[in-house]
This record gives C-alpha cells, structure tokens and sequence, in this order.
C-alpha cells in the first residue's frame, strides 16, 4: 500500500481515494470547456480534494507559459502539500513524445514528476483524442444529458473505441447530437461539456485516456508511488 493511503478506502478496481484529504490540486487545461467538465468530475474522482483548476486559451499558450509557471510553483507547492497536474490534447503530436516533454518541463523546473516507484509533485497526462472523447467514452452520460440519442451509439464501429474516433471527436459528437434533434444550431462546447459532465460516472467510462488520467491522479493525492 502506497504512502499515505487510508486503509478501506478504496474505489472500485483497488485504487485508493481518501475523502478527505489535506491535498491542493492545481490543475492546469489547455481550453475553458475542460474546466468546466473538470470542476464537475474532479470531485467525483477524487473526494473531498482542493481543486484550483486553471485554462488557457489554447495547448501553445498552456505549453509556452507553463516553465514560468511551474518555476513558481516549485519554490512552495511541495511544501504546501500541493500537487500539480497538467492536461492537454494529443492533437497531432505523437503521445510518448509530448509526455516526454512535458516530463522534462517539469523536472527542469524544480518539481518531481511522479512516476512508478517515486512520490511526485506534478502529473502529467495527455487527451488522445480531445476531451470530447472522454464523453464518447460513457454512452449512458450522453444519453442522460441528450435523451433522444439511442442506447446503441456505443456500439457502433465509429465509436466503439472512443479513442479512436477520426476526423475530430468535439466534431463527431455535433453531428452525433444534430443527427438526433438535439443542438441544432452549432454546439457550444461550454454547454456540453456541463450537461454532459454532470451525469458521467468515472468508474464506467470506456476510454482509456481518460481511465489513465482518473487512476494517476488518484495515486497522486493518494501518495501511491505507482502514478
């Protein structure tokens, strides 16, 4: 059992969670529609912690600002007990390679990054496939928010795999929605990601980006050495 974690206090698949917990978690978006979804799932994965969530108008403001800001962060948040976690869509970057970088932004920054086997201040996790693909990712959640989709949505080829959506997942689901009678103007984002946030259940969700990002960010306010 990691470091700090509180015995019983599990979800479900065996990852620790404590309710409440001492823990800040400064979390930095790359777009406001993130933070909108974030402030609502946020408490759903991880009880009874701080949250200050942070957007930017775009991944190259959020990627050029962010040594400034993490060289701030590093003179007190390990201090304070903060933990800093850092979002951002794959977009047409490779995955490994971008992680990497945001890796060594960090390191380079003062701040520990955590990893397997080593307790750390920042986490890094990136979108494979825009946020919009972590909706895709629990057709129960859609169709709560959007009750004229059919319950089959999920099983068809182009969204079985959430990540693997092409041509676009904030645009697959606007036609998703207009298809059905639903948002037949132009989809806002900021409205979606509300009404569709607020009915996920994070322990369901299919895609696998964001159960990577739900899992790691447990283990860091958890103190687990397995982020």
């Amino acid at each position: 059992m990691g470091r700090g974690v509180l015995p019983g206090r599990y979800r479900r698949g065996g990852l620790p969670v404590r309710p409440s917990s001492p823990v800040t978690v400064e979390l930095l978006l790359e777009e406001p529609s993130a933070e909108v979804a974030l402030r609502i799932l946020m408490p759903k994965i991880v009880p009874g912690v701080q949250v200050n969530p942070v957007s930017f108008p775009g991944k190259a403001a959020l990627l050029k600002k962010l040594p400034q800001r993490l060289r701030g962060y590093a003179t007190w948040a390990p201090v304070a007990g903060h933990k800093v976690v850092i979002l951002v869509d794959r977009d047409d970057d490779d995955c490994k390679e971008l992680k990497h970088r945001l890796d060594d932004i960090a390191e380079s920054s003062g701040l520990a990054v955590a990893s397997r086997g080593r307790v750390g201040t920042v986490l890094n996790r990136v979108v494979i496939e825009e946020l919009e693909a972590w909706f895709f990712g629990e057709v129960d959640a859609l169709r709560a928010a959007y009750p004229r989709l059919p319950a089959s949505i999920g099983q068809q080829a182009a969204y079985r795999d959430p990540d693997a959506i092409r041509g676009g997942t904030w645009e697959a689901l606007e036609r998703v929605l207009q298809a059905h009678g639903c948002h037949r103007e132009r989809l806002a984002k900021l409205t979606a990601a509300e009404e569709i946030a607020v009915h996920m259940d994070v322990d369901k969700n299919r895609s696998r980006s964001f159960q990577v990002f739900r899992d790691g960010l447990r283990r860091l306010v958890s103190g687990d050495t397995d982020a």
